[in-house]
């Protein structure tokens, strides 16, 4: 009996043998109608199943514990892979095919690789212990890493090697823009109705700059707190940095159901913001239908400014990050920690 293997080795116990040589023996000289019988099995001991159908070759040095053989339907199943016996009415050589069903177990090791690599985010909340070891980046690249991470505009559209909702982020950027339109409306009281009168209705931005900074900050701060609601990233860290095998299951049905109820509330919320606002909103510019010009006028600069202000401030904590982890013998953890502290502003 000819093996073609697809550069696999293939590992069985011993006890296994009989049941796989008896699946093959039972299926010859019986005629069905399909060209082939499907077996799973799981790719990790060839020797044993060299030894029972070819050439015994050196047994693995290492011991590998295969899967328990399954059956389902008539055929054998062990992991995701393919076994197919050609039938031996139409081929006196009967041939044992090895296929892949999904991936190989190189493309699944480069998967979890992927996966627990440390994303820019991880990187930027390292404690300085494991900052010394595992953050190489140039000032440069962790200065890009806030934008990426921090920046509104950039972490909605731009940025997806994190573990939050795309859908969510592109909402909550949205949102940043009305509310900000509507915290423009509410500082238009009677003062500055009477301020545009007398300009005869110029816009004075220096009388509105001190408005359009408190909208900006007020609605930063407003969008911080629906981050908490709606952003999954910090949860899911938290269940991949823990290690412990034990209750694996309920801790990641717990991290669910914690998601669920927090993406549940965020929404409710947003809705009523959303709701909030735009009745407010629709009732201003109707009655002050002179003023929507300074008002969209005030809200786009005082959005513009939240989006430009980022590229000055994230300049600061790679000035004190970089010297605190280029000198792994002189450990400079107040400068560190200086720069964990900026990066959150």
């Amino acid at each position: 009996m000819k093996i073609l293997v697809n550069n696999k080795k293939i590992i069985i116990k011993k006890k296994k043998l009989n049941k796989i040589k008896n699946a093959f023996i039972s299926y010859k000289g019986k005629k069905e109608k399909s060209e082939e019988k499907i077996i799973i099995l799981n790719p990790l001991d060839q020797w044993f199943l060299n030894k029972a159908l070819s050439k015994p070759k050196n047994p693995p040095k290492k011991n590998i514990k295969p899967l328990n053989l399954k059956i389902y339907n008539n055929n054998r199943y062990i992991d995701n892979y393919l076994i197919t016996l050609s039938n031996p009415q139409k081929d006196n050589s009967s041939k044992l095919r090895i296929l892949n069903k999904k991936n190989n177990q190189q493309e699944i090791i480069k998967k979890i690789e992927e996966i627990m690599e440390y994303n820019d985010e991880e990187k930027n909340n390292l404690k300085y212990e494991l900052a010394l070891r595992y953050d190489k980046r140039t000032y440069f690249e962790y200065y890009l890493s806030l934008l990426k991470t921090k920046h509104l505009l950039i972490f909605s559209f731009c940025y997806n090697k994190d573990y939050n909702s795309k859908i969510i982020k592109i909402d909550l950027f949205f949102i940043n823009f009305i509310s900000n339109y509507f915290i423009n409306a509410l500082f238009f009281n009677d003062n500055t109705m009477h301020k545009i009168y007398e300009d005869e209705g110029s816009f004075n931005i220096v009388y509105q700059l001190p408005q359009i900074i408190y909208s900006s900050l007020i609605s930063n701060i407003l969008d911080i707190i629906l981050k908490l609601l709606s952003l999954t990233e910090n949860d899911i860290l938290s269940y991949k940095e823990n290690k412990n095998q034990k209750n694996i299951e309920n801790r990641k049905n717990a991290l669910i159901s914690k998601l669920k109820i927090k993406l549940i509330l965020y929404f409710i919320i947003s809705f009523i913001f959303l709701l909030f606002f735009s009745y407010y909103l629709s009732i201003f510019c109707a009655i002050y239908r002179n003023t929507q010009y300074h008002l969209i006028k005030d809200t786009l600069i005082s959005f513009g400014l939240s989006l430009i202000y980022p590229f000055g401030i994230y300049l600061l904590p790679g000035i004190f990050r970089i010297p605190a982890l280029s000198n792994p013998k002189n450990k400079n953890i107040y400068l560190f920690n200086l720069c964990l502290l900026l990066q959150y502003l």
